[in-house]
């Protein structure tokens, strides 16, 4: 069965999709390859859009129209592990400034694994460990690479291996 062109009197076999005029939904009609041509070169999206309504799809078309959590998200994976991470219980206590009796303790392979990723020597000195931190944190923060998603990626692998860190630290000082 064939589909006939849905444009005023033409007979035309319709094998091209358009969309119906000023509906964004999934609706379209079928036109022969004559009036389609004819109807692309006339059709505007934002036609009947004012200047603010634009700027709003722009801006959602960025995310493929579909909702985003913000850092500051309470259920944002990635801000309850940052916030645990900032839960450093590590400057209550109070302990020697110097961490040379830190090198008699084995640590395993994911606290190898986490000084490397922090780029920081084995057993070196906690206060090294969260300076170290904190500049990667600023350099790898969503907010300061437009929320790009590598970053991101990267930020939690680096909050992952400080939060290993701090809890080896906590274990080798209280144990």
């Amino acid at each position: 069965m064939k589909n006939i062109c849905d444009w005023n009197n033409c007979a035309e076999e319709g094998n091209y999709k358009a969309p119906k005029e000023r509906d964004n939904s999934k609706n379209f009609r079928l036109l022969c390859l004559k009036h389609v041509k004819e109807f692309n070169k006339k059709w505007n999206y934002f036609s009947g859009m004012n200047d603010q309504q634009i700027i709003e799809f722009l801006k959602s078309d960025i995310t493929w129209h579909k909702p985003t959590q913000s850092f500051g998200s309470s259920d944002n994976f990635f801000k309850i592990l940052w916030n645990d991470a900032l839960k450093d219980e590590m400057d209550k206590i109070k302990y020697n400034n110097d961490f040379n009796h830190m090198n008699k303790f084995k640590f395993n392979n994911y606290d190898i694994k986490a000084f490397s990723i922090l780029g920081v020597d084995v057993a070196q000195k906690w206060e090294k460990v969260q300076e170290k931190f904190k500049k990667l944190v600023k350099k790898f923060h969503p907010d300061k690479n437009s929320g790009n998603k590598k970053f991101e990626e990267k930020l939690k692998i680096i909050t992952l291996a400080y939060t290993q860190l701090k809890n080896t630290y906590r274990e080798k000082i209280d144990g």
